[in-house]
């Protein structure tokens, strides 16, 4: 009986195919190793469309190579070799405009991926007639114009007027430097059945800026996603991105973040400015005794100090600002964070990748086998990072971190519940701190009056619980009330300030913690201390002109 062999020609081609891919990156990591390099499979990675704009698709071709990657002023550059003379060229050109280069090796085959994206850059430049590249000179004139939130509503309604065709990057341009100039954290587009409202998150209220039509928004959705390098095709999932603008010195970066809704995608940009975080620790609001405290505590070789609070009370600022005060050249520290939101010079910043497998946990293990003096990891969320960061602080390190939890006693319970030894945290843990953002009172309109009612008693029933009686300033019968002005954009508020507590751990702590997983236990024992509770912070806020007791109200309980 005759044996039929069939030849599947077209199934050999693939194999070959996938083979010389697979040699083709082999290569590239000998080179890499060889070079002394990282080496990048550009296969599945995000090719970032303002990387490419430093240089032309002819420029990169000629020199083979390709920015994939742009975060501020740090560009990931794909390569075949370093050493190829065209490539160092380039290179020297892309670092004359002030850029700082990383490298990667790559296979040809990547090379030729990053390439063809070029196709979508141009292809996008020119639907929308060369504005896919919003202004940074024009964004800086227009904070320059911009003094109000009536001015924001002003410029957009006059570029609301301009040719459809001209008009999405001016628009963009205002939206942006409104908030800038606002000092807005963030920006909310929601689009409703028939218009779209925009919104500011102004010192951390959602404020109405206008509404808009629809058509300008799906104009306006595109353009974003073009620049944050997200896919116009995908509106039925979340998407997040990101693209950053210049403004003079420095780069502001702004997330991008796109989320299906009933009617559009929604979508919020979180402006990360430079400025914002750099607040020096004695100007955050901490009461004079608890700085002190902290003062000692940031200056120990070891130990952990724990900041508390929910999303958006000003955690990372705190940390951002312990780190600045104990940096000096003698002294290594690695951060573990999700995501990076501002890079500090000379501290090495680590970001967590889930999708690859890199958490906080494996990156506090990795970052304790570098020798470091401080290490700061963003947020302990599991047992494992909760475990390993006790452990650090037990051994020789410094350690800063948060926790989701109400109040600095709620640490305790939250990280027993985490798996952590009770006994375990009265060894570890030097300083447990909670804080609130409240808004301060606008300095030109705040009226002062006469407490009285319901207000004076709240006052005078807090001020009773205060342990140190040197902290309650020597006039306390009055209170002061928002207005609102010009200055502040008549919301009677200006800026933001932190309200603190704290708890050291001492002896009578450390059975409190041992004997009882209660908060309220812990609370009880650290009233001994003299430190300020929040509340008791808040109300000699109000009663000094800081902020009011309305405000207050609206961000801790003070009916406790």
């Amino acid at each position: 009986m005759a044996m039929t062999v069939s030849f599947d020609e077209d199934r050999q081609d693939k194999k070959l195919e996938e083979w010389k891919r697979r040699e083709e990156e082999d290569v590239a990591q000998i080179l890499a190793s060889r070079y002394g390099l990282e080496y990048a499979d550009l296969g599945p990675v995000p090719i970032n469309m303002d990387a490419l704009r430093l240089l032309t698709v002819d420029e990169a071709k000629e020199a083979r190579l390709a920015p994939f990657s742009l975060v501020g002023k740090r560009v990931k550059i794909a390569v075949i070799s370093p050493a190829n003379e065209k490539t160092v060229l380039a290179l020297d050109k892309i670092k004359a405009k002030g850029y700082e280069v990383t490298l990667a090796v790559v296979s040809p085959l990547s090379l030729e991926k990053a390439w063809s994206r070029y196709a979508d850059l141009s292809f996008s430049t020119e639907t929308k007639a060369g504005a896919l590249d919003i202004s940074s000179e024009d964004i800086k004139n227009f904070i320059g114009r911009i003094k109000t939130i009536d001015d924001v509503r002003e410029q957009i309604n006059e570029i609301l007027k301009l040719k459809k065709g001209f008009r999405i990057s001016k628009i963009l341009e205002i939206v942006l430097s409104g908030a800038l100039a606002t000092k807005a954290s963030d920006i909310h587009i929601e689009p409703e059945e028939v218009y779209v409202r925009l919104r500011y998150r102004l010192d951390g209220v959602l404020t109405d800026i206008l509404t808009f039509d629809l058509e300008t928004f799906g104009l306006l959705l595109s353009r974003l996603k073009l620049l944050s390098g997200l896919k116009l095709n995908i509106k039925s999932e979340a998407q997040d991105g990101r693209f950053s603008v210049k403004i003079g010195e420095d780069d502001i970066e702004i997330r991008t973040s796109v989320l299906p809704g009933a009617y559009n995608e929604s979508v919020v940009l979180r402006l990360l400015n430079p400025k914002s975080i750099q607040v020096p620790l004695e100007s955050l609001g901490i009461p004079k005794k608890l700085l002190s405290v902290i003062m000692k505590e940031i200056a120990k070789p070891n130990g952990m100090i724990l900041t508390t609070g929910p999303t958006g009370s000003g955690k990372t600022t705190t940390l951002y600002a312990f780190l600045r005060k104990i940096h000096t050249p003698d002294v290594k520290i690695i951060t573990i964070e999700d995501p990076i939101e501002y890079h500090l010079p000379g501290i090495v910043q680590t970001q967590v990748n889930s999708d690859k497998g890199y958490t906080f946990d494996l990156g506090l293990r990795s970052a304790l086998r570098q020798d470091p003096d401080v290490i700061m990891v963003g947020e302990i969320r599991d047992p494992e990072t909760a475990q390993t960061a006790v452990n650090s602080a037990l051994t020789g390190h410094l350690v800063f971190s948060t926790l989701h939890t109400n109040s600095a006693a709620g640490s305790f319970p939250r990280l027993i519940d985490l798996g952590v030894n009770p006994r375990t945290i009265s060894s570890a843990i030097n300083l447990a701190l909670a804080q609130r953002l409240v808004r301060t009172l606008c300095s030109a309109c705040k009226k002062e009056e006469k407490l009285e009612g319901a207000d004076k008693a709240t006052v005078e029933r807090v001020l009773a619980t205060i342990v140190d009686r040197s902290e309650i300033p020597a006039k306390a019968d009055s209170h002061f009330r928002p207005v609102g002005c010009p200055q502040c954009n008549g919301s009677g508020y200006k800026g933001r300030i932190g309200l603190y507590e704290g708890i050291l751990l001492t002896e009578e702590i450390n059975k409190a913690i041992e004997f009882s997983t209660s908060a309220a236990e812990v609370e009880k024992v650290a009233a001994a201390q003299g430190i300020l509770t929040m509340l008791q912070d808040g109300v000699i806020k109000s009663i000094t002109g800081v902020t009011s007791l309305e405000e207050l109200q609206r961000v801790i309980n003070i009916e406790q």
